[in-house]
């Protein structure tokens, strides 16, 4: 096996650009994780698909604190091997997410490589993924040895969990959580759904989130070889369902690695809130009889929304949580993300604003609008779980998103106007007023114009990881 470094000379598009540093700095990181450490490879891994199809028996020769710290220094770029990748392709691929959300990591510091390697040295069987066996998968039998796979593996996880809190008396607190060292911007995510497609960007973004992920070393693994390494993309249906289903299992346990820093008391009234709808077997796996942790955060908080007060204390902590490069900087604008309510239902889902200032600048921003659902634990049928009274807008500096829906252009002076029209709109009449007024048509002559503008502005913001965005999905309403 070789690699060749070759020129890119196609068009660089955004929606699947994933630019990688490489450097002797990187070099020697690597070095550092992989080959100064004292450990023994006794055989190489087979290729068999059970074995290959998962990393904790793949890896098992190599240090734990290697593969997550790997993993975990870029982790913007983890994550975007799936946002970016084919298996997010369509809305009931994309729609096992919330539309926004916030992402944190457990600090490798703090987790005692022989302890883990022990424990999941105990749990690779029940960590089986899709894909690694051939036949009745695609049946309901497939499905259900993945389900009692994973209640085994909650059951081990929070028993193991509540043991080495007492024994090692270790405190449930904001220390948990990675800092990114102090100045790596991976240590903070924001991750968008936009209805069909999604992005992931560095910092925590926007208005406080419905729900918030923390992850560790097993379940950032199992998200790369769920979703990129053991994701076939020519595999068929039954293979892709079972990819999406189990899907649902990573985002419960994110969610309750979050949970467990809540207050004891506040779990499950935020785990409810999430999961409106959703049955009680569902709702177990993210907390309950099947995930558990019977102890009280550490955390001291102070007011009465500990979600809050714990998301915005660590975007003053943690390296990044306060992007500058997406920063709103606008009074009026901000508005919109103070205002939640069904006019929203009526934006479309990413939107760039082009502010013309009074000097003829140009101030560009994106509205994103998050679709309020009373759960996202169902593969069908979402327009039945759509709240439109929770729909809320986030509008950030630069641009998020490849595929914009709509492009809008105000001079300085209009924008109080501008944002009082988005709040009153209540027709899909009012938004045709609202794009003749403001809106840039697809037909209108000065589209490729306006196109070819904001192009350059993102160029001039992110001279390499930008790109052509993609126009297939522009609106003409």
């Amino acid at each position: 096996m070789y690699y060749r470094i070759r020129p890119i000379v196609t068009s660089t598009l955004v929606k699947r650009h994933m630019p990688y540093a490489l450097s002797p700095q990187r070099m020697s990181r690597w070095q550092a994780l992989f080959l100064e450490p004292d450990y023994e490879v006794a055989e190489l891994p087979s290729y068999e698909p059970v074995a290959a199809a998962n990393p904790f028996k793949t890896f098992s020769a190599l240090p734990i604190s290697a593969r997550y710290e790997f993993m975990l220094e870029e982790a913007q770029f983890t994550i975007m091997g799936f946002i970016k990748g084919p298996v997010c392709r369509g809305q009931v691929a994309i729609n096992v997410i919330e539309d926004h959300f916030w992402v944190m990591f457990i600090d490798p510091a703090l987790e005692d490589s022989e302890i883990d390697a022990e424990f999941l040295a105990t749990q690779e069987d029940n960590l089986i993924l899709p894909g690694v066996e051939k036949g009745a998968l695609g049946s309901v039998l497939g499905w259900n040895k993945y389900a009692n796979a994973q209640k085994r593996f909650l059951r081990a996880k929070s028993e193991a969990l509540e043991q080495i809190v007492d024994e090692y008396q270790i405190k449930i607190d904001e220390n948990l959580i990675w800092d990114g060292d102090g100045d790596n911007t991976n240590a903070s995510l924001t991750v968008f759904r936009h209805f069909d497609s999604a992005s992931v960007h560095r910092g925590f973004i926007g208005q406080v989130p419905k729900t918030a992920w923390v992850i560790g070393y097993s379940l950032l693994e199992r998200i790369h070889y769920l979703l990129v390494a053991g994701f076939d993309v020519y595999g068929n249906l039954g293979h892709q369902l079972e990819t999406r289903l189990y899907m649902d299992f990573l985002r419960m346990e994110g969610e309750y690695n979050f949970l467990v820093m809540m207050p004891e008391e506040e779990r499950l009234r935020l785990r409810d809130y999430w999961y409106r709808g959703a049955s009680e077997r569902t709702k177990e796996y993210v907390i309950g009889r099947r995930a558990w942790f019977d102890r009280d955060s550490d955390i001291d908080y102070k007011t009465d929304n500990p979600k809050a007060e714990l998301l915005l204390e660590m975007r003053q902590r943690l390296a990044g949580a306060s992007s500058s490069e997406y920063n709103l900087d606008n009074a009026v604008l901000a508005r919109l993300q103070q205002r939640p309510g069904r006019h929203f239902s009526h934006m479309p889902e990413m939107a760039f604003l082009d502010v013309i200032t009074s000097d003829g600048s140009d101030s560009v921003y994106t509205l994103v609008r998050n679709t309020g659902l009373s759960n996202v634990a169902q593969l069908f049928e979402e327009d039945k779980r759509r709240l439109p009274d929770e729909d809320n807008m986030t509008v950030t500096r630069g641009f998020v998103g490849y595929y914009p829906n709509a492009f809008f252009q105000v001079t300085e002076r209009e924008l109080p106007r501008f944002v009082d029209d988005v709040l009153s709109l209540g027709s899909e009449a009012d938004y045709a007023q609202l794009m003749e007024r403001y809106g840039v048509r697809r037909n209108a002559p000065y589209f490729w114009a306006v196109s070819d503008k904001l192009h350059q502005v993102q160029m001039q913001q992110k001279p390499i990881r930008g790109g052509l965005f993609d126009l297939n999905r522009y609106e003409n309403r």
